[in-house]
């Protein structure tokens, strides 16, 4: 098992399409690369996210990056759907070094490179989100959700 973080966006939908996909073993909504150990306080520059095991012998980085782009606006600097704001931007963390060289892969192998603003970057620092938003649309469906729900559920 490896572990990948990835934000798309507002978490709550990024989660519910991540933890469909084939070789996904475990999701957990959280905020990656903020300054603080907390969710209390202050903004603190973190990124939403969903913490990702997954099996490499059944999906690997760059195809979780391939995943990643079918549900996000990668040329869109902290803004997805109408979710405004630096939490809200696109990237991808890992404590790997390989993850990152696989991302960054993935990114200069299309040829709008030059346009796309997604992240990645080492993981510096992971929180926890509140319990509140583990699994939220599972729990609240009828929740605001950026992804349109024919992309949520297109890999059950």
């Amino acid at each position: 098992m490896e572990v990948l973080y990835i934000a798309g966006g507002c978490l709550w939908g990024v989660e519910a399409f991540i933890k469909t996909l084939p070789g996904v073993i475990f999701t957990e909504a959280g905020r990656a690369n903020g300054t603080s150990p907390i969710r209390e306080g202050d903004y603190d520059g973190y990124a939403e996210c969903v913490k990702t095991a997954f099996d490499p012998a059944i999906v690997t980085c760059q195809e979780l990056m391939s995943y990643l782009f079918e549900i996000i606006d990668p040329y869109s600097l902290n803004k997805q759907g109408q979710d405004i704001g630096e939490k809200y931007r696109t990237g991808v963390y890992s404590e790997k070094p390989q993850h990152l060289e696989e991302a960054e892969a993935f990114l200069r192998e299309r040829s709008d490179y030059d346009l796309i603003v997604v992240e990645v970057r080492a993981l510096t620092n992971y929180v926890k989100s509140a319990e509140e938003h583990q699994d939220r649309l599972t729990r609240c469906p009828d929740d605001y959700c950026h992804i349109p729900e024919e992309l949520l559920s297109k890999y059950k």
